[in-house]
């Protein structure tokens, strides 16, 4: 105030602050009036906290006469002390070490209601007493909660969504790794329970949050499910019908949740993540066997039909589950890991559930490491050939060798073709894998040509997968490698599986042909595993069949031979011969199984027997003499 009624008041001189000029008796009766009057509920509190007046509505919000509240601890009457930093965040206002402070209290009304508050305390300059003032926030409270359901909770089924299924999943980790600390946190400072989490609804009326802390297990469980053929549902039916479908399997899996109390103290949480994926939270689980009866009775309990306003349905799920100890464990690592394992119930058949394997997922981890480093692999020269002997059968004499490729990872060691080459094809890098190996086999062979040229060069075998023969020009890159070696062509094998030449059309059959023309020999490997069509086979650009090793491993001694796969392999023989084929056995291990082969007219071999896959220093020994195949 810059004046009273009394005069004006004279300018201090620079520097002092101006003095409070008292009250008058008029000021002092409005202001009096006023508080009586307000619909804020108001009291005057004394130093030690004692109230010194009421006014009306303060007395009408707590239920009582305002004169009664007189002399009564104000702190008592708002529930100040429930929590220590509240409690001294008063005190140190009422002591004027502090201006104000603000928190929000959950109050009983004598009529047995609940109410929500916002308690404010501020001092009143030059009278050593602190007006407290409360506020009626419930209706606000109450629309805020409606609008956090409304955001937390999903549409369709009523179940919380993915936000709210995220925000419990990270508390319920929290409060495991706290080992048994109250979650609530008390009354949570000087704001009080506004901060704590709005009870959560599942499907039908809301309910607390379970009691969690004290006693529990310190595991956490989830069944992570998606529903199989879904989309066949909204595209054949509509998406009303879908959405339909959902709302009544997310009441199915609460029913589930609900009647075995998969969580202590009988909470839960189903919650739809989006589309046709849902989730159930076990917290303080048990074990695996809780969790694998969960998924088996949500799985039962989806096979029945559902009756969709006369529309019968039946649907089946897929079911990853993931179980473990809860501390170290964060909400990103529990659900990729139970993402990946509802990827393996998927892969393994679907209509079940699976449980994560920690040696199955350290595979699949090791497999996507491999994929990300195996591109700038070849690059970096991590790949070498090591070559195995193709043996003439009848004479003993090494005619060629299989350039077999290996991966000197320096993570994971050595590793064979059969780790790494799947991946190859699966993402394209086979390409340049591919031709790499074929360059190399290529240079290598032409200098066994030139290191020994008294000797019969030998053919080098390479292997091709399809995806090489349809993203990349073959027959340009076989032919540039030729000429750029200087390699001939028939001493260069191409080898195929059976189930990709069999089933040859178009490019892949121009290809071969081509590359046929040229002079490169055509293998089909491992032949007698695939279509086995014979008719289409006299149609192929093949030099070579390779028989499988399945068919050779009955080829014991005499006493233990099987005799239908001698008929068969000496059947094939006769065959391939009569088309101008020739015919390798592979995995020939015995004597006895060379042998038997050589009687029935097989060419080459090719298997321990002779010899493993071998450095290329190795094969040059053979054809110095300083080292032979067994024979």
């Amino acid at each position: 105030m810059s004046g009273t009624p009394e005069g004006p008041v004279h300018p201090e001189p620079p520097g002092i602050p101006p003095a409070r000029p008292a009250l008058t008796e008029r000021e002092l009766r409005d202001y009096r009036a006023a508080f009586r009057a307000s619909r804020l509920a108001m009291a005057l509190v004394d130093r030690d906290g004692l109230v010194v007046a009421a006014n009306d509505s303060l007395g009408a919000l707590l239920g009582t006469e305002s004169a009664a509240l007189r002399e009564q601890a104000a702190a008592d009457l708002v529930d100040l002390a429930a929590d220590g930093r509240t409690w001294h965040a008063y005190r140190e206002v009422l002591r004027g070490r502090r201006s104000r402070f603000r928190c929000t209290r959950r109050l009983k009304h004598p009529d047995g209601r609940r109410l929500w508050a916002e308690v404010t305390v501020a001092p009143v300059p030059d009278t050593g007493r602190v007006l407290l003032s409360v506020a009626d926030i419930t209706d606000r409270r109450e629309l805020q909660a409606r609008l956090r359901h409304l955001q937390m909770h999903d549409p369709v089924t009523r179940l919380p969504n993915r936000a709210l299924f995220f925000e419990r999943l990270s508390a319920a980790l929290e409060t495991a790794a706290a080992e048994g600390a109250d979650p609530s946190g008390g009354a949570g400072g000087p704001l009080g329970p506004a901060a704590a989490p709005e009870p959560y609804r599942a499907h039908g009326p809301a309910r607390p949050y379970p009691s969690r802390g004290q006693g529990g297990t310190g595991r956490i469980g989830l069944c992570y499910l998606d529903l199989d053929g879904f989309k066949a549902v909204n595209d054949t039916l509509g998406h009303r019908v879908g959405d339909r479908l959902l709302a009544a399997v997310a009441g199915r899996l609460t029913e589930c949740a609900d009647s075995a109390g998969y969580t202590r103290g009988g909470g839960h949480l189903v919650a739809r993540l989006g589309g046709d994926e849902f989730a159930v939270l076990v917290e303080d689980s048990t074990g695996t066997e809780q969790l694998a009866d969960l998924a088996g009775s949500v799985l039962r309990a989806l096979e029945r039909p559902f009756d969709l306003g006369g529309q019968r349905l039946s649907v089946s799920a897929s079911i990853g589950v993931v179980e473990r100890a809860a501390a170290g464990a964060t909400a990103t690592c529990l659900m990729q890991a139970a993402d990946t394992t509802l990827y393996w119930a998927k892969a393994d058949g679907k209509a079940r559930w699976t449980l994560f394997d920690p040696e199955r997922n350290a595979h699949r981890m090791t497999r996507q490491a491999l994929s990300s480093t195996l591109r700038p692999a070849v690059e970096r020269g991590e790949f070498a050939l090591e070559y195995q002997p193709l043996v003439d059968l009848a004479g003993g004499a090494v005619r060629g060798v299989e350039a077999l490729v290996r991966w000197n990872h320096p993570q994971f060691g050595t590793l064979p073709p059969n780790r790494f080459v799947g991946i190859a094809e699966e993402d394209g890098s086979i390409v340049e894998l591919g031709r790499w190996v074929l360059r190399t086999a290529c240079e290598q062979a032409r200098r066994w040509q030139k290191d020994h040229p008294r000797e019969r060069p030998l053919f080098v075998s390479v292997n091709v997968a399809v995806r090489q023969v349809w993203d990349s020009d073959l027959v340009a890159d076989v032919a540039g490698i030729l000429a750029e070696t200087g390699l001939a062509p028939h001493l260069l094998q191409l080898e195929l599986t059976e189930s990709a030449v069999m089933g040859s059309a178009g490019r892949p059959l121009q290809a071969l042909q081509a590359l046929s023309d040229m002079g490169v020999r055509i293998a089909i490997d491992d032949f007698g595993t695939g279509y086995s069509n014979l008719a289409y086979l006299s149609r192929l650009p093949v030099s070579v069949l390779k028989l499988d090793g399945s068919f050779v491993r009955g080829f014991q001694d005499e006493e233990h031979a099987n005799p239908a796969d001698e008929l068969i392999v000496e059947a094939l023989v006769q065959l391939a011969h009569r088309l101008g084929l020739t015919v390798t056995a592979e995995c020939v291990e015995t004597a006895g199984q060379a042998a038997r082969l050589r009687r029935i007219g097989c060419d080459t071999g090719q298997g321990w027997l002779y010899s493993r896959a071998v450095a290329p220093d190795r094969i040059a020994a053979m054809l110095e003499g300083t080292a032979r195949p067994r024979v």
